[in-house]
């Protein structure tokens, strides 16, 4: 078998117990033996400035070298306001710049959006299908993931123990295995 293909999983939230996060680190331990995901978190990350473009923070610099070293992205998102959250958006703006220099160009990119309420986080992973074309590689269209209903997906200790949940996250990380592989085959 090759060497796993490294993807970075940007967890779209900031609380240290946010069920994103916990999603993110059960997507690891899931993932097939052909992905090793690096669960990314954005404290501290910057704010986006144009004005900084000729000299950028050393954040953004490490941010963008991340993605630019990766073999595909997966971006998890809450749903905030029927949208992403503004940590999120403010990370994809850095490491979309500069401009025609995205470090997301050419990479495979997967979306898994969640809620502990019944949409799922729709609204946010439809944001983020309109924002990402542009900037990035193919992003993967089939499956969707919308996980609705996560609050009661996790242990005290933040082990994912909802059956439900773990089989429709691993149909999701083997198909976009297959598609980080086609990819960058």
């Amino acid at each position: 078998m090759p060497a796993p293909y490294s993807v970075v999983a940007l967890v779209g939230s900031l609380r240290k117990e946010s069920f994103t996060l916990k999603i993110a680190k059960a997507v690891a331990k899931l993932a097939p033996a052909d992905l090793k995901i690096d669960v990314v978190t954005l404290e501290g990350l910057s704010f986006f400035n144009q004005d900084l473009e000729g000299n950028p923070p050393a954040d953004w610099l490490a941010l963008r070298e991340k993605l630019k070293a990766s073999s595909g992205v997966l971006i998890l998102t809450p749903e905030y306001n029927r949208s992403i959250p503004g940590v999120l958006k403010n990370a994809i703006d850095i490491a979309s710049r500069p401009y025609g220099k995205s470090s997301f160009l050419g990479k495979p990119v997967g979306l898994i959006a969640n809620s502990p309420g019944p949409l799922g986080g729709v609204a946010a992973a439809k944001h983020l299908q309109n924002i990402m074309p542009g900037i990035s590689g193919p992003v993967m269209g089939q499956p969707e993931i919308y996980l609705n209903g996560v609050g009661d997906a996790f242990d005290e200790k933040g082990e994912l123990v909802k059956d439900s949940l773990k089989t429709v996250l691993q149909q999701y990380l083997d198909a976009f295995a297959a598609f980080v592989a086609k990819q960058n085959g």
